[in-house]
């Protein structure tokens, strides 16, 4: 994988250059690591091949080397996607503008891994329903889970993946399949799954997910005593004319299960 480069670490190449320095120490893997550069006056080189400091480097993108240049790590199709920087080193990403993942106050990485403890991995197949950047799927993966079955239906979040470092790789205990959950869930046998995580855009963009028709699929492929984690956000029920984690505890409890919240989300258990 090439160098991945922030604004703060341009400005660092560039600053350390102009001080006379010869060599820095910096991460070009989003804080995973730590490397050590050669600066000249006019580039940098890293493992053997030179790169350009930055003219215009824009604080809220990750800028990647596509063989000849560095280019913001971006995505147009159907929609704006974006991997973001955060403080915390693991970086989120957004769609048309939209923040996929907190980072406000905690790493997004550090809060997948809140999420993933409370339905105990180890030892368990998991339904990953929407796999985004994988940070559910590779925090399961450190906490020993059997296997991990992820789906995301988006290619152009599966090619953010394969940018960022912080993404694990598919194979071996992870599945990761390109699709609607919505349909392949329809695919899986019942009870197939010792336990699910189910992080879905919010619900003005995926009410689909929220639904009782799929709520019902959910409590179908989970096995008895399984645990779910659903995250619903925290609306502003006065600005969005709902009370969504509400609304998701009632539908989870008529779908068979047994609902309480959770911080941010439904914590349930078939």
């Amino acid at each position: 994988m090439g160098p991945l480069i922030t604004s703060k670490i341009n400005a660092m190449l560039v600053a350390a250059a102009r001080a006379g320095a010869f060599a820095v120490a910096c991460s070009l893997d989003l804080e995973r690591s730590t490397t050590t550069v050669e600066l000249d006056a006019t580039a940098w080189t890293w493992h053997r091949q030179r790169y350009p400091y930055l003219d215009v480097c824009k604080e809220r993108t990750i800028y990647h080397w596509s063989g000849d240049a560095f280019q913001p790590v971006v995505r147009f199709t159907s929609s704006l996607i974006k991997l973001v920087p955060t403080d915390w080193g693991p970086p989120t990403f957004e769609i048309d503008g939209i923040k996929m993942l907190p980072t406000a106050r905690v790493s997004p990485y550090d809060d997948a891994a809140r999420k993933v403890a409370l339905i105990q991995p180890r030892g368990k197949v998991i339904l990953d329903t929407c796999g985004g950047l994988g940070y559910f799927a590779a925090c399961c993966l450190q906490g020993e889970a059997a296997e991990v079955l992820s789906f995301e239906k988006n290619p152009d979040v599966l090619w953010l993946r394969s940018v960022n470092p912080w993404s694990p790789e598919p194979g071996g205990r992870l599945t990761l399949t390109l699709g609607d959950i919505v349909e392949k869930i329809t695919k899986l046998p019942d009870r197939s799954c010792d336990a699910i995580l189910h992080d879905p855009p919010r619900f003005g963009i995926a009410g689909e997910l929220y639904s009782q028709a799929f709520y019902a699929q959910l409590a179908r492929v989970i096995k008895r005593k399984g645990r779910l984690f659903h995250y619903t956000g925290t609306p502003n029920r006065l600005t969005s004319g709902r009370d969504v984690p509400t609304e998701v505890a009632q539908r989870l409890r008529q779908a068979g299960f047994v609902a309480e919240p959770s911080g941010d989300g439904i914590l349930a258990t078939r």
